[in-house]
């Protein structure tokens, strides 16, 4: 079973750590909640967990699989931390995972390390947690709920989606809200950016017609983890299926 959702959140975005693309656009969001004075509400939805049917070594590159499955090993801890800690604890723990996954240069053996007690224990001292919530990587009964909120993620969007995936509410708080996969984007916007594009997205989505706007060729995410720094334009890819799969 997933965790309660909120009641007064403005905002849920549903996030994978090992991400960039919901990194990237969670930093967005946070401009854009401290702007709007937005509460946001942070859920869970696992890649691994997405693509549980996929055979990895025939659809994605070979570094896709460890990446993955480290992202399922980081919202175990995350799931955790909510269970113990509360719901405000997950903001500033996948700020402080994301730091260390995506603002610093890549380096060979990430994608397993990004899984360990090594790299997860200072993160949860930086947000303020006991670093014994690290246990959790290995606890695979967390999965369940991990599942179910990748489920409710779905469920909101359809299923030929990824992370990340934002739900908002319309602005006089009557019914659900509309929730979409993106946007994908591949560097921040500035402050001032930031809101512009946001309410050209919510104007967008809130026509009750919309279904999609995409493309799959993107830059690099401009993040010192690809080797892209701020200000930079990165070589542009096409991203198949969203995660340069090698076949659909």
């Amino acid at each position: 079973m997933s965790a309660p959702v909120s009641t007064t959140a403005d905002l849920r975005f549903w996030f994978d750590p090992v991400c960039p693309f919901a990194w990237l656009t969670g930093q967005w969001v946070r401009e854009v909640a401290a702007q709007r004075e937005y509460a946001v509400e942070w859920r869970f939805i696992s890649l691994r967990l997405l693509n549980a049917h996929i055979d990895y070594d025939t659809h994605f590159p070979p570094e896709y699989e460890a990446g993955h499955t480290s992202g399922l090993r980081l919202l175990r801890v995350a799931a955790r931390a909510r269970a113990e800690h509360g719901p405000q604890a997950v903001g500033p723990l996948y700020e402080a995972l994301g730091a260390r996954i995506h603002e610093v240069a890549a380096q060979r053996g990430d994608e397993t390390r990004r899984g360990t007690r090594e790299f997860v224990e200072p993160a949860l001292v930086e947000a303020g947690l006991p670093a014994e919530l690290a246990a959790a990587l290995d606890d695979t009964a967390w999965d369940a709920q991990i599942q179910a909120e990748t489920d409710e993620a779905l469920a909101l969007t359809g299923k030929d989606v990824g992370t990340p995936i934002l739900q908002f509410r319309p602005p006089d708080g009557r019914g659900q809200g509309v929730a979409f996969f993106s946007p994908v984007i591949s560097r921040l916007p500035s402050a001032d950016e930031a809101v512009e594009l946001w309410d050209h997205v919510v104007g967008l989505a809130s026509f009750p017609g919309f279904a999609e706007l995409k493309r799959s060729l993107r830059e690099r995410p401009q993040l010192p983890s690809f080797g892209v720094q701020t200000g930079e334009k990165g070589v542009e890819e096409d991203w198949h299926g969203g995660s340069r799969r090698q076949k659909r």
